[in-house]
Formats: C-alpha cells, structure tokens, sequence
C-alpha cells in the first residue's frame, strides 16, 4: 500500500481551525486542500415566475439545508413576498432550524424539526398533513426521499427549485496530482469527468461520503477505496485515518 502524501478534499476549505482534517494534516504529515468541485447558482425571480408557484398560498414551509433556506427568503425578496406569521416551518435537523433566526423571529413562529434524519421530518409532517399546503425549496439535484413520501401519502404539497448544483471549473488543476480524492456528492463525481474526461486513476486513492456517491464512483468506472459511513468509521476523516494507518506506517 503506496504511503498518502496529498489529499484533495472536494468541499470548501473550513473556515474554523478546529477541522479533524487540520489534525489529521498535522498527525501524519500530510497536505490537505480544498476545493468545491460543484457550486450553487441561484434561480432569478424572473425565471421562477415561469414554475407559476405562489408562495404566498403555502402556509407550510419544508427546509432539508441552509442552501433551501436562504434561496428560499431571497426569492421572497425579490418578489416582494412576505410570509404570514402563521406560517410553519419543517426542517430536516435542530441546527437547520435555527439557521432561521437570520430571516425570522424564531421565538414567535411555528417551526418544527426532526433530529437529521429523513424518517424523523416525515414522522412530524405526518401529524400536520391536514389543513396545510407545503412548499419544498429545493435545488435540481436533490434527494427523492422526501418528495416521494409526500406523493405517496397524498400531501398537498409544490416543489420549487430556487437554486441548482453546477460543476465548478477545475481546469486549474489539470497538472496537479493528489494521492487521495475524497467525494461527498455524485455531482461532485460528475464534476471531475466534466473538467476531465479523460482522467485516469492509477494509484490516486478514492474516497465517497455515503452510499450515492459511492455508487457514483463505481458506476464511472473508477476504483472505491475508501468510504463513510461505516460501522468503525461514522465520519470521513475517521475512515481517511483508519486508511492512512495502514498506508503510511
């Protein structure tokens, strides 16, 4: 097993110092970088106009990322809406949830969450189904989990795409080599095809956060080293540890 020496990290760099990836940098002696192999573009309000969704008809609200949030009260402002305070707010997690208090006063409204999981946010929409119509802010690519448990229960419920996940232009990168690439996304994979189609793997070391995106990896031909989720290894930089143990001793 060939020692690691270089790992690209396909996600913005953290912007505190306390990352477990600057421990492991330190640890081991090894460079770290970061760089987003995707971005996000927002929809204009002239071009949601064209989805003819009232926002002002929805009196609840469904939240899955702080991405949904502020694309969501941006197209509010552009279009000069203002939600009622009766509105309810779903969201995916806690610390989504209180990601709020930027657009609202969070005290005096309805909001609701579950603890991160899908299954917990569906086990809540359940018992306000009634008597409400639900918007989901969304981007193109998005997990179908929560859309098809609203179709399948027979929510009342619209879909509003207010932003999308775009490749971003890596080109810069075209001579530089890493020991390991690590994957949070499948448009992430998407994204290093895009800028190279060519691309070779050889002894570059593959990483995938999750079970889309290592599918991705294997389904583009490419050989999946390393992953997280696992039983020993909940987090990313757990698994890279774990694999750099071996690798570099």
């Amino acid at each position: 097993m060939n020692r690691v020496e270089s790992i690209l990290i396909s996600q913005p760099k953290p912007e505190s110092n306390k990352s477990p990836y600057f421990d492991l940098e330190k640890k081991y002696g090894i460079k770290v970088d970061f760089r987003p192999f995707i971005h996000v573009e927002e929809v204009r309000a002239k071009e949601f106009r064209r989805e003819k969704i009232k926002i002002e008809e929805h009196n609840s609200i469904i939240f899955t990322s702080r991405n949904s949030i502020e694309h969501f009260f941006r197209i509010c402002n552009e279009m000069r809406i203002k939600m009622s305070a009766e509105t309810k707010y779903f969201c995916t997690s806690e610390a989504i949830a209180l990601y709020l208090q930027k657009f609202i006063q969070y005290r005096k409204r309805k909001v609701f969450f579950g603890t991160g999981k899908s299954k917990s946010l569906m086990d809540i929409l359940s018992k306000h189904k009634d008597a409400n119509r639900f918007l989901l802010p969304c981007t193109d690519i998005h997990k179908e989990d929560i859309p098809e448990f609203l179709d399948k229960n027979d929510f009342n419920y619209s879909k509003a795409v207010l932003y999308r996940t775009v490749c971003s232009d890596l080109s810069d990168l075209e001579d530089i080599t890493y020991d390991m690439i690590v994957f949070f996304s499948p448009s992430g994979v998407k994204s290093l095809f895009q800028n190279f189609p060519e691309f070779k793997q050889n002894n570059t070391r593959i990483a995938a956060f999750g079970p889309t995106t290592s599918k991705a990896v294997v389904d583009s031909d490419l050989r999946l080293d390393l992953k997280a989720p696992i039983p020993k290894a909940p987090s990313m930089t757990m698994s890279i540890e774990q694999y750099l143990k071996k690798s570099n001793n």
